[in-house]
């Protein structure tokens, strides 16, 4: 009878383990879908938007409002995380699975916990719950990263999962090349009829898109494609770069080359930035790895392709060198310079009555800030206002995606740096702004330490096994944390590279299981 216990209990045992992998399976697939199909999403929505304000500003106003990109990525994103996490619990309620034992997961719910509490105390609920209704990255949205994060980082992959990942990345740079490449040449996607009907495939009747509305690309705006396409030319050149089969090399090298041409023609200077500093780490990768010739022919392969692909586009734009290489060396020598007009004889001639005002009592006008551009394209005038905000609300902020209805817009102030004093300022330009506004000082804290800890436990492990997988899953997680200094979240971006990081660390604690023979 003991034998016939401890056949059942052995059959038991290879049963849940059959299972666990089938639900790992159908869970990375999901996440294929978030990585690769959610950032392609363009669907134009109508909203029916409840200002927290009275106000005739009709960026603040309440009434119908329209989007093109992220309510229906933002959707997606929520309905996978579901599905993702009812196959998570059945596994692990069901089929004897297991969490990985990290202290990651504290500071996940930590951070968590904190985005509730800000959200629960924010004076704009239900803004801070979804978010504004053009950018959807509200609470919900970041519980679903989170949750991604989580779920990914907790199951097993194939040994081919950097293949999968890369491959899903194929359509998104090909397609927003073409898109981008139309609209930098001057003819814009959203103007043709085929695609402005499939656009408006959901849209009620009556709706329609309005006519100052262009399409750079899937994500919703310059600084969005150069910071997410930054992403993708790292992570493609590190995969390049220490890929053995030369076949996938030569593809990667490829789709490396194609994403810098969109980070370019996105004209904005965080992804230079981002490439820039990403490059150390790819050197450093390609030093470590078994094929080092090979690698450090890939990059110059790289460096050498794009340079034509520069010059092409900067002579097109000289912006595209003023926005990248502009940042480190002024002088632009694709702007040409226009011959200065003749004056007139009489030009200089100048009358007192048309120069001076007189009034019966004596008066000094105010003397108003001059206009200007500030550093970082008037980001550390927003930065600084920002901080004053918090001192308001230092312990839970005021919730996700709520910074337009509390930021001080008309200030005079804004002239000497943002140019306009009227200029409506919708985002913080900064993830990690955006989680000191939103969360507070304690969900910062929250969320930075999980960064750290992101960061330190894979780096900690290549160090030591040199993993080509974790080094190129970790310098795209990386590239994205670099770029968010400058840019903000959106579901399109966010989504995406949390769920790879999830994928990068669950690698990582693999690797570190089969080296020390127990969990972390």
């Amino acid at each position: 009878m003991s034998k016939f216990y401890e056949k059942v209990a052995y059959r038991d045992i290879e049963e849940d383990i059959q299972s666990q992998k089938s639900v790992d399976k159908w869970i990375f697939g999901l996440l294929l879908i978030v990585i690769g199909f959610v950032p392609l999403i363009v669907m134009a929505s109508v909203v029916e938007v409840q200002s927290p304000m009275i106000t005739n500003i009709s960026a603040l106003t309440s009434g119908t409002k329209g989007d093109l990109f992220t309510y229906y990525k933002a959707l997606a994103v929520l309905v996978i995380t579901v599905l993702a996490g009812i196959m998570f619990l059945a596994k692990i309620l069901f089929m004897n699975g297991k969490v990985r034992k990290t202290k990651l997961n504290y500071a996940i719910g930590a951070f968590a916990v904190a985005i509730v509490l800000s959200t629960i105390f924010s004076p704009n609920i239900s803004i801070a719950l979804h978010g504004q209704y053009n950018r959807t990255d509200g609470a919900i949205s970041w519980l679903c990263y989170l949750a991604l994060f989580f779920i990914a980082m907790n199951i097993d992959y194939p040994k081919k999962v950097l293949n999968y990942v890369l491959y899903s990345l194929y359509p998104i740079v090909i397609i927003n090349l073409f898109i981008i490449s139309m609209n930098f040449y001057g003819h814009d996607l959203i103007q043709k009829a085929a695609v402005k009907k499939l656009v408006m495939s959901f849209l009620p009747a009556g709706a329609n898109i309005g006519e100052g509305s262009i399409l750079v690309g899937t994500l919703n705006q310059w600084n969005y494609m150069s910071g997410m396409f930054a992403i993708m030319t790292v992570m493609f050149l590190a995969a390049a770069a220490l890929e053995k089969n030369i076949g996938r090399a030569i593809g990667h090298l490829v789709v490396a080359v194609m994403s810098i041409a969109v980070m370019l023609m996105s004209i904005s200077t965080s992804g230079f930035l981002t490439v820039s500093v990403m490059m150390l780490v790819i050197l450093f990768a390609a030093f470590r790895s078994e094929k080092r010739v090979q690698s450090f022919a890939i990059i110059i392969v790289f460096l050498v392709a794009s340079a034509p692909v520069f010059h092409v586009l900067a002579s097109k734009d000289a912006r595209v060198w003023t926005e990248s290489v502009g940042f480190v060396l002024k002088s632009n020598p694709y702007v040409k310079e226009e011959p200065t007009p003749a004056t007139s004889l009489n030009s200089n001639i100048e009358f007192d009555w048309m120069t001076k005002a007189y009034a019966a009592e004596k008066f000094e006008l105010p003397v108003l800030p001059e206009r200007e551009l500030g550093a970082g394209s008037g980001r550390i005038y927003i930065w600084t206002k920002t901080v004053d905000l918090v001192k308001d609300r230092p312990l839970f902020g005021y919730g996700f995606d709520t910074f337009m209805y509390n930021f001080p817009h008309y200030n005079i102030d804004a002239r000497a740096s943002m140019w306009e004093e009227n200029t409506i300022t919708d985002k913080p330009h900064s993830v990690y702004i955006g989680w000191l506004y939103g969360t507070g000082i304690i969900g910062f804290l929250c969320a930075i330490v999980l960064l750290i800890m992101s960061l330190f436990y894979p780096l900690k492990v290549v160090i030591k096994s040199n993993q080509s997988v974790i080094w190129i899953l970790g310098a795209a997680w990386g590239a994205y944390l670099i770029q968010a200094l400058f840019n903000d979240s959106l579901p399109g971006t966010s989504a995406v590279m949390w769920a790879i990081a999830g994928i990068g660390l669950a690698m990582t604690f693999k690797n570190k299981e089969q080296l020390n023979g127990r969990d972390d």
